[in-house]
């Protein structure tokens, strides 16, 4: 099977009791697509996606949420790390792994050099060691680092009724 497709339940009317009345957020599914994503892309499994709960998280994304989960693996040095290992680091995709590991056979990997493959910074800036960056211990160890990395909260159209 090379894709599989997710659809948010659409309550219907006049259903029995047993069947929620509200419509989930569309959230949880555009999640669904980033864990089967990661699972076929990345090589994540099921149980390291869904350790905790059965539920993936709706503030950060699956692959947001391991790295937070597995803090004793970050962070990693981009000149040294397998590429595997790469790959699961926040805001770096397969493409910018292929990249820095044609880079690193010319010379060592810089921030700068992150910066220009494009890569979110945003995200991964806590989980990565370059020649010339080392995230701060206050950054690496902070439990406000969940907080501060997830979704922002879309504001919500008021009605007048």
């Amino acid at each position: 099977m090379r894709r599989v497709y997710y659809s948010a339940f659409s309550p219907i009317p006049d259903s029995p009791a047993s069947v929620p009345l509200a419509a989930p957020p569309l959230l949880r599914e555009h999640r669904l697509y980033q864990a089967d994503f990661l699972m076929r892309g990345y090589g994540y499994t099921a149980g390291e996606l869904l350790r905790k709960t059965s539920n993936l998280d709706l503030d950060i994304d699956p692959k947001l949420a391991w790295a937070l989960a597995n803090r004793d693996v970050f962070p990693l040095d981009v000149n040294r790390a397998e590429p595997a290992l790469l790959a699961r680091i926040p805001g770096i995709g397969l493409r910018s792994v292929q990249r820095l590991v044609a880079l690193r056979r010319e010379r060592r990997v810089r921030y700068d050099d992150l910066v220009q493959l494009r890569c979110v910074l945003e995200k991964a800036r806590p989980f990565i060691v370059t020649s010339d960056y080392r995230p701060a211990d206050a950054q690496v160890r902070s439990g406000l680092l969940r907080a501060r990395l997830r979704d922002p909260q879309r504001p919500v159209q008021m009605g007048l009724w």
